[in-house]
């Protein structure tokens, strides 16, 4: 029976992320990229490199593509390894079948997500631009997986409002934001509006590295993010769990 109007899998969710949470304190994180934490070992502190070492299972096909995208000068842009085997897991725990990626550079999570999901999942992928998502295309395929992923190259809003406008709105399982950030709250209320209840939006670089603390009135990118993090904090929409891991990640739980 749902517990205060949330699914019986978000509210075990919601337990999982407070445990990673505890975890992320413990191990004193700091913000690390993928690239960091997970290929150039030992610049990231031993107790962290332990965390990787003992709960990190990244699946042959992503470590292929997380090595392919170290190649590119903007392999910062690379969601954290663990952070994207994070919410694998919370897909898979609430069954989730349909995923949104607003926001794909190489296709990193796009895989992630796609490995997990059933043979009829599907992940709608947007992006502005096929730049770098030339470099993930081959490895999707490679891994038995393009068939589920369905990469729209338009504006993320026009694609998000294309799906509205077809019906599909309450349908969709999960959503990962990660796209450009004075967008974030229009990406966050169409995902809203596009989940399912008990379904989860996760919205990445909350903490846009230590520069919502005091944003400068000119610097839009870090009071964009600000002001979603204030505004999520309050919506009663919504469950949360900002996690501490990479740089910033928050999990709303649509109620």
């Amino acid at each position: 029976m749902p517990l205060l109007g949330i699914s019986k899998e978000a509210a075990v969710g919601s337990a999982v992320l407070g445990l990673a949470v505890a975890a992320g304190y413990l191990a004193g994180r700091r913000y690390h990229s993928a690239l960091d934490s997970a290929t150039h070992k030992g610049k990231s502190s031993p107790l962290q490199q332990y965390v990787l070492d003992h709960s990190l299972r990244e699946h042959p096909s992503l470590k292929k593509l997380r090595l392919l995208t170290s190649d590119v000068p903007q392999k910062g842009m690379l969601v954290c390894s663990d952070q994207a085997q994070l919410m694998a897991n919370l897909a898979r725990l609430i069954k989730a079948k349909k995923v949104l990626e607003i926001g794909v550079f190489t296709g990193y999570n796009t895989l992630s997500m796609a490995l997990v999901l059933p043979e009829d999942g599907r992940v709608v992928a947007c992006d502005i631009s096929e730049d770098f998502t030339h470099i993930g295309k081959p490895v999707w395929k490679e891994a038995g997986v393009e068939h589920k992923i369905d990469l729209r190259i338009k504006p993320a809003t026009q694609t998000l409002d294309e799906l509205i406008a077809s019906g599909e709105a309450g349908t969709f399982d999960f959503a990962f934001i990660d796209a450009d950030k004075e967008s974030y709250n229009d990406y966050y209320e169409k995902c809203l509006r596009l989940i399912r209840k008990g379904g989860i939006i996760a919205i990445d670089n909350v903490l846009w590295h230590g520069r919502v603390l005091n944003p400068r009135k000119d610097d839009l990118e870090s009071q964009s993010i600000h002001h979603l993090n204030e505004k999520i904090f309050r919506d009663p929409r919504v469950n949360i769990s900002m996690v501490p891991m990479g740089d910033g990640v928050t999990f709303a739980f649509k109620l």
